[in-house]
Formats: C-alpha cells, sequence, structure tokens
C-alpha cells in the first residue's frame, strides 16, 4: 500500500476508534439509543470507506499504469472513486 494511503488509512482508523470510545462512554452514561444509534452509524459509515479505499488501492496496484491509456486509466480511476464513495 502506498505510503500516503496507509497514513490516512491509519489516521481514519484512529478516528474511527475515537468514535468508539465515545460511544462507549455514551452507553456507561446511558445516553438515549437514539444518540447511540447516530454514532454507531457513523462508525459504519467511515469503516465501509476505509474498506472502498482499501479495495481501491489494492486495484491500482494489480494493474500497471503502462498497461494502460489515458482513457483507461481515467476511466479505472472514475470507477476506483465510486466504490470508495459508495462503499
Amino acid at each position: 500500500m502506498v505510503q500516503t494511503t496507509a497514513s490516512q488509512l491509519k489516521n481514519r482508523l484512529r478516528r474511527a476508534d475515537g468514535q468508539l470510545q465515545g460511544i462507549l462512554k455514551m452507553v456507561d452514561d446511558g445516553r438515549e439509543c437514539k444518540d447511540i444509534l447516530t454514532q454507531l452509524a457513523a462508525v459504519r459509515s467511515g469503516v465501509d470507506r476505509m474498506m472502498g479505499v482499501v479495495v481501491a488501492e489494492n486495484v491500482k496496484q494489480c494493474v500497471a499504469q503502462d498497461q494502460l491509456t489515458d482513457d483507461q486509466q481515467a476511466e479505472l480511476q472514475e470507477a476506483l472513486d465510486l466504490v470508495v464513495k459508495t462503499h
């Protein structure tokens, strides 16, 4: 994995960890179910996005750029962006 992507992934993981720690505190404090579920959904969304980033980076590494034309590279990047956005 490219160093920049690895650093970004670590930052996202730290953020998710912080969110989970916050949720644990919310449970201990007896916060409303709705508030806890909202935070859990945010964590899930963040993890889903991280999974998309990992998949996209893996695909990029598997396909050598010199194997693709400029148009194909643009199409691949567009598809990978969509994976990251929707995963």
